[in-house]
């Protein structure tokens, strides 16, 4: 169970960055803020997976 979990988590944070990186690679310049927002919701991912881990 905890392995599917995590390859769930895994597969959402990969589709962010992929969906993230083809909106960005057509442009010439990115905001801190666009990539300050991305940044943040993959760590909020990768933290909610690990507390799931922790209490298991």
């Amino acid at each position: 169970m905890t392995e599917t979990r995590e390859m769930d988590a895994l597969t959402e944070a990969l589709s962010i960055i992929d969906r993230a990186l083809g909106e960005m690679l057509h442009r010439e310049l990115v905001s801190t803020n666009e990539v300050a927002d991305l940044l943040l919701d993959i760590r909020s991912l990768v933290a909610s997976e690990a507390a799931v881990l922790v209490q298991s």
